[in-house]
Order: C-alpha cells, then sequence, then structure tokens
C-alpha cells in the first residue's frame, strides 16, 4: 500500500490494533488524519535545521524560556536569520512567544514535542 494510501490509524500514530499486540484499534476521520500528518511535517521540518535543534536545546537547559535577544547572543548567524529560524519554530508548535513590553519571550512547548514526535516514534516500539 502506498503512503498516501495507508489506513488513517498508521498516519496518526493509534495502536496498531489487538492481532499486534497493542491496544484496541480506534476510527478517525480524514481531517483529523490529516491534520495529525501535517503536525508530524511541521515539527520534524522544524527539527531539520541544526539551528533550531540547537535552539530547542538551549531553551530546554535555559529553563524553557528566553528573551529573543538572549537566544540570538547564543548563535553566530544574523539577526534575521535567527529570527527566521525562530519562527519556523513557532509555526511548528514547537515554541510560544509572548511580548513583555518590547521585549519577545519564547517558551519551549515541550508538551507540543512529545505529543507530535512522540507519537511519530511510537511506531518504531
Amino acid at each position: 500500500m502506498s503512503r498516501r494510501g495507508q489506513s488513517r490509524r498508521e498516519s496518526v500514530g493509534q495502536s496498531a490494533g489487538p492481532d499486534e499486540g497493542a491496544g484496541p484499534e480506534v476510527a478517525v476521520g480524514p481531517e483529523v488524519a490529516a491534520a495529525a500528518l501535517e503536525a508530524v511535517d511541521a515539527v520534524f521540518g522544524a527539527l531539520a535545521h541544526a539551528s533550531r535543534r540547537h535552539i530547542l536545546l538551549v531553551l530546554h537547559v535555559r529553563g524553557g524560556q528566553m528573551t529573543a535577544g538572549e537566544i540570538a547572543s547564543r548563535f553566530e548567524c544574523s539577526w534575521p536569520t535567527t529570527t527566521r529560524h525562530l519562527g519556523v519554530l513557532r509555526d511548528a508548535g514547537l515554541v510560544v512567544v509572548e511580548r513583555r513590553g518590547r521585549e519577545r519571550i519564547y517558551r519551549l512547548d515541550r508538551e507540543r514535542l512529545h505529543a507530535v514526535a512522540g507519537s511519530w516514534l511510537a511506531h518504531f516500539g
């Protein structure tokens, strides 16, 4: 079966069914499956670049949140490049941005990372 033709339960990371030693199968609609696939694509697309993975690690190590300036000072790339990376992470839902006065605070969304990447990785054991 092609990747596009795979069952909906496989697309969204649900259990394989009782015959394969997992829990019962849960039916989902095509809209839910499509949204789950879009989330996986966005998260793994954001994780594809080393600088963005580094930003996430720095946020994690520094307590989960930092200002844009603090993040930018950790990297050798230009400010526009850093903000572009932060935008990709924001669009993927991996960081949440909060404005405090003139500053932007970037907060790591661990739940989103675990939910999307974890459910996909669960396919492999």
